[in-house]
Order: structure tokens, then sequence, then C-alpha cells
């Protein structure tokens, strides 16, 4: 079992996020480790060592990034130094190495930059091409203590080509599969209660994870063992259930964000898009101008966030906007056919909404939401949305549910 630590005053006080201890437990995961705990701690050498403590009552793996600089607050070396009863000497090769990295970087080397090429005496030396500080490798008896650079690009290096082959050579690991399913339109405790059977009937080596977002849940099974057969065919036969029972929920079997799969699916299809937004204000528009080669596919978008807009662009009828309001079935849908017949495109897609905070009404309370989608020989769909109260939730679960409903209806020959 591994345990993670990450070093640095600027984590604890929000200057800096950690995205390190994320992406390196998902790495792990991947090679079949398992990560017990993830601890933050601040640059101070009492707390590096109790943390250091803590961590070996739980697990025997112990990878810290951070701490590792020239400057007088990185004090990791040093306090891993007295921790393994050990002493700083001159590497060669790590002073070589910080030499060709800062080639053409810095004037002259410094007695700072110098400082990096002492290392303790005791661990073994992994060298850094992508940085001027080594990675660490102490073992005592069974116990390993990793130590990189916190710098994201280093520490990613020194992982994927050295630290995870490393401990797979050292460690059985035995096999781990992942299978992350997607599911939207339903509610987590909808959802549990229609899986709590199939769920308790699921072998002890398979367990389930619910994972909500806005509007969307992932479902992610993960089978652990020694045979990587017999953990295939339980989680074959975990999926059959599942769809049986949640199949019209499910939108994918990738863990992708949506734009993401909604640009490998419609990006393959050879059709075009183009958008009209009001509630959604030009997110839509982000989310699939976020995918490289959105270009081959989509046109354009229209962001009518004013009646007078829906009207003069779009070609809404003023009576309609004036009797049904813009939030409505009718004027959505004459959103969605004025974006396709401006763009020349195969299908569009309308949002009109009531995003909040205020602006609702009896009616139309605050997240009441329209969405149209229009598509050859002039079929149309729409549907009507309650997302709930909270503005910027508002918007991104109109804008992913665009996406959703359009490759689940295109799926369905619908549209």
């Amino acid at each position: 079992m591994i345990e993670i630590i990450t070093i640095g005053d600027e984590l604890l006080i929000g200057q800096v996020v950690d995205t390190n201890s994320a992406w390196m437990a998902a790495e792990l995961n991947k090679a079949g480790f398992e990560v017990i705990r993830i601890t933050s701690i601040r640059d101070r050498k009492d707390e590096i060592i109790q943390a250091l403590e803590n961590a070996f009552q739980r697990a025997d793996i112990v990878l810290i990034t951070g701490g590792l600089g020239p400057t007088r607050d990185d004090i990791t070396k040093q306090t891993l130094c007295e921790f393994f009863n050990t002493r700083l000497v001159f590497n060669q090769a790590v002073y070589d190495d910080m030499k060709t990295f800062l080639k053409g970087r810095v004037c002259k080397i410094n007695k700072l930059n110098e400082g990096q090429a002492m290392v303790p005496e005791s661990c073994e030396v992994i060298r850094n091409p992508m940085g001027t500080a080594p990675v660490m490798w102490f073992e005592k008896k069974k116990e390993v203590v990793v130590s990189m650079p916190g710098v994201p690009s280093e520490m990613k290096y020194a992982m994927t080509h050295s630290i995870i082959p490393k401990l797979k050579e050292k460690l059985d690991t035995g096999y781990i599969i992942h299978e992350t399913i997607l599911v939207y339109n339903i509610t987590e405790a909808d959802l549990a209660e229609r899986l709590s059977e199939w769920e308790n009937q699921l072998p002890e080596e398979v367990k389930l994870a619910y994972l909500p977002a806005p509007g969307r849940i992932r479902l992610r099974l993960t089978a652990r063992g020694r045979d990587n057969q017999l953990l295939e065919n339980y989680i074959d036969e975990a999926l059959r259930g599942l769809y049986d029972i949640v199949g019209d929920n499910i939108y994918g079997d990738e863990d992708l964000p949506v734009a993401e799969m909604f640009g490998n699916y419609f990006g393959t299809t050879g059709k075009s898009l183009a958008i009209a937004e009001s509630c959604s204000g030009g997110y839509l528009a982000h989310l699939i101008t976020s995918i490289p080669g959105c270009s081959n596919y989509f046109k354009g978008s229209m962001v009518t966030y004013s009646n007078e807009l829906k009207a003069a662009v779009l070609g809404v009828r003023p009576d309609d906007l004036e009797k049904y309001g813009a939030v409505s079935q009718s004027v959505v849908e004459q959103m969605a056919m004025g974006a396709r017949k401006i763009a020349g495109t195969d299908y569009a897609i309308a949002t009109s909404g009531i995003a909040g905070p205020g602006g609702g009404s009896d009616e139309k309370p605050v997240g009441t939401v329209w969405i149209a989608w229009a598509g050859p020989d002039q079929k149309m769909i729409s549907k009507c949305f309650r997302f709930g109260n909270n503005r910027e939730r508002n918007i991104i679960r109109t804008s992913e549910t665009a996406l959703i409903e359009l490759m689940q209806l295109m799926r369905a020959g619908m549209l």
C-alpha cells in the first residue's frame, strides 16, 4: 500500500492547487497499486518527520513531492537526511545533469544551484533530465520513501519512466480492472435504489463507486485479484446486469468529459452542427470548441440573449415571444431552426432558460430550461428540464445535457 505526501505552504493557503497527488494516484491505480491516503503538509521539519512516521504505520511505500528547490524554504532533502540518519554528499552525475539542463538558461551556476548536487548518502539517486533536483529513493527494511520535485512535469516524467516501473519490479500487485459507465438523467439516490439488489450480488472482488457531477454520475467498477481472466468475466457479467437495469440512462462507457465524448462521436458522423444559445450564454460553444478537431463539424454559435436578437438574427416570431415568453417550446424550436438555416448545417441545438438566481415565476421557476435539437428533413425534438436554482450549475447542466441528448437521439435514429 502507498501513501502520498505533498509538501509546500503554497498548497495549504490555496495559492497552488495540488494536482500532483491526483495524477499520481490515478497512474498508480492503473498500475495496480492501492493508494490509501494523501496528505498535504507545510515546509516544516517536524511536520515532515511526523507525516513520515504516521504514514509508515499504514503503508510500506511513501511518495513525496515538493520541497527540493534551491531556496532556504525547501528543506525536504535535509529532513530526509535526519529521518534516515545520513548526511549530504556531492554527486557528480547530478551536477553534470544540472549543468546540462541550465545551459543557455542562466549565465552562471551559483551556490544555490550547486547545492542541488548535494544528495543524501544513503539514497539511490534517480536522475532527472527535466529539472535540477534529482529524485531520491530510500529503502529501510521493507519501507520505501521516494522524494520527487514538486514541478508537475518533473514528477510525471519520474513516475512514468522510473518510479512506477521500479515499484512494479519490487512488488507483485496482481491485477486490477476498471470500467467506468456514464449515467445521466437520474439522481444518485434513485440510481442507488435501483441498483441495490444488483450491487449486493457483485462478487467480493468487484467494488462499485458512485462519482456524481451536476446532472450525471460516473459508475466505476473495480475488480482486483490474481486471476485476470476471472476478473474480466466478473466485470462483463456485472456490466450486462447494469445495462439491463439502467441502460436507457447510460450515455457512454469511456471515462471522458462530455465535450470530448461528443467530439469523438459527432466528428465521425460527417455531419455539421450550429447552435443558438440564450441561457447557456456561449458555454455550450466553449465546450464544443475546447476539443481539437471541432472545426471539421462545428460551424458556429449565435448567442442571442435578448428577445430582440432572437427575432432579428434567428427569425423567432415576435408574437410568440410575447405570447409564450423566451423560455418556451415554440421559441426554442424556432431558435434551432433559425440557427440551422443561417449556418446551413445538418443539425442545430438551441437553449433557452432561466439560469437564476432571479427571474423565475410559479409557472417557470429558476432552473426551467428548454432545449431543442433540429435535424435533417425538418425533424425537431425539444424537451423541458428543471435543473435547480444554482446559476453556474444550470449553465453547465444545460450545455452538457444538450450534447448528451443529441448523441442519444442520433444513436437511436430519432434525429
